[in-house]
């Protein structure tokens, strides 16, 4: 079982956020997880400029990072999204990311996979962008555990006095790996994109066979 983090504070290992979600992978590996932790900034992520090439073979027209970290989020089978509120919003650098995940949204990569997500924030917006991190889970077909928001307010020893709810977090997110889980609104609304998607997918089945064989074989298409 491994459980992958991707952060998107440009602090790096001198976020917030990041202790936050190192807590989480430390309750995940109480559990017996395998986990690991990318930091979006260290690697190269090419702004999306929405040309759709990558609907044709998969391929992004821009040679960089992303296919590296979308490999690795393959590889696991949970994902953990970490952000700071940066203006009532997660970070530029995640944002540019999920920009990026086109293609996989498209075409459901990480369908059956769990995750959940956390924020931090000085004071306000936390909640919401925990609620925007895991939206964009379901657009993965990935089911959400949950989520961890910390206003700190100035004070580091805030996010400390969360560790305990985060360690919880992420021996809920092994257990839901381990053991399944169900939360029938989510499965809903990603059985609902699948339904939106399903038209691109039928359309470049011939550029794109092993992905449409895929689907065929998901049930997703008839």
């Amino acid at each position: 079982m491994k459980i992958l983090a991707i952060h998107g504070s440009p602090r790096t290992i001198r976020s917030s956020t990041r202790k936050l979600a190192t807590f989480v992978l430390e309750g995940a590996a109480e559990a017996g997880a395998e986990t690991e932790m990318i930091d979006l900034c260290d690697f190269r992520v090419t702004p999306c400029t929405a040309c759709e090439g990558c609907s044709f073979n998969g391929i992004c027209v821009y040679e960089d990072d992303v296919p590296v970290i979308v490999a690795r989020m393959k590889e696991a089978d949970g994902i953990v999204f970490a952000s700071p509120v940066y203006i009532d919003n997660i970070s530029g650098q995640m944002k540019l990311f999920f920009d990026r995940l086109a293609d996989a949204i498209h075409y459901q990569v990480l369908a059956g996979k769990y995750g959940c997500s956390v924020a931090t924030t000085h004071t306000s917006g936390g909640d919401e962008v925990v609620a925007y991190l895991n939206h964009v889970q379901n657009y993965l077909g990935v089911i959400s555990v949950g989520g961890l928001s910390v206003a700190a307010g100035g004070n580091a020893g805030t996010v400390d006095a969360a560790e305990a709810s985060a360690r919880a977090l992420g021996r809920n997110l092994a257990g839901a790996i381990t053991n399944g889980f169900s939360d029938p609104k989510q499965e809903e609304e990603i059985a609902g994109n699948r339904d939106f998607f399903r038209a691109l997918v039928e359309e470049n089945r011939d550029f794109r066979p092993e992905d449409y064989q895929r689907w065929v074989q998901m049930g997703w298409i008839g």
